[in-house]
């Protein structure tokens, strides 16, 4: 994708904040992926909108099932990261004998 330098103006202390925050990538991949994000969520909520125009507002119901099928999710992404997490702990020594 092409970029373009552009020039904005921010409170300072959020300026502090992302200098303190950033990687390599900088003070423009961060604001570029602030951006991004704020773009996919007014896109987000122009589909709501759209969906309880054409099809009504979820039912009770549905909001429950909906509900539980992203606590279902959840609970299997935290179980991933603890997973991530205990293999990058582990020793790679371990059972090994000293030399």
């Amino acid at each position: 994708m092409a970029t373009k330098k552009i020039t904005i103006s921010l409170p300072e202390e959020i300026v502090e904040y992302i200098k303190a925050s950033v990687d390599a990538r900088g003070v423009s991949a961060f604001v570029t992926d602030a951006v991004e994000h704020k773009i996919a969520m007014i896109k987000l909520t122009k589909l709501s909108d759209f969906l309880d125009e054409e099809y009504g507002p979820l039912t009770a119901e549905e909001l429950r099932a909906a509900e539980a099928r992203l606590d279902e999710m959840d609970a299997w992404f935290d179980e991933q990261r603890e997973q991530r997490q205990e293999r990058e702990v582990a020793d790679p020594l371990e059972g090994k004998a000293a030399a």
